[in-house]
């Protein structure tokens, strides 16, 4: 038996739709970073947002990472302090992107992005 309806084809194509949308990792979080010190001193970063808010990632020690904290999208400022001496980089985030605050020997920041639903 055959079952032929005007409406099979946009039922199947409806589902299809719902299933692919169905696959996102990460639906309009906030972006969210963490350090990784490479470096040979205990760093701390604070981020502070556009909107002001400020989130903490402190005492990261040499060869580790910290847990990823969460913060408004919006233009970032990574502010790094390693030995009492501050360093500076701004970066526009995005909502579902997580970054990753790098820090090598000589005390050098790099940031990367990830798209979470990559």
């Amino acid at each position: 038996m055959t079952l032929h309806t005007p409406f099979l084809p946009l039922l199947v194509s409806s589902l299809l739709a719902l299933a692919a949308s169905g696959c996102k990792k990460c639906e309009d979080e906030d972006p969210r970073a963490r350090i990784t010190n490479n470096g040979s001193q205990r760093a701390s970063v604070q981020v502070q947002t556009t909107g002001g808010n400020t989130v903490n990632l402190n005492n990261v020690d040499p060869g580790t990472s910290s847990d990823y904290a969460s913060y408004a999208a919006g233009q970032a400022t990574f502010t790094l302090k390693i030995n009492n001496v501050d360093y500076t980089k701004v970066v526009e985030v995005v909502k579902c992107h997580e970054y990753t605050i790098a820090i090598d020997r000589a005390n050098g920041i790099t940031v990367t992005d990830m798209d979470r639903n990559d």
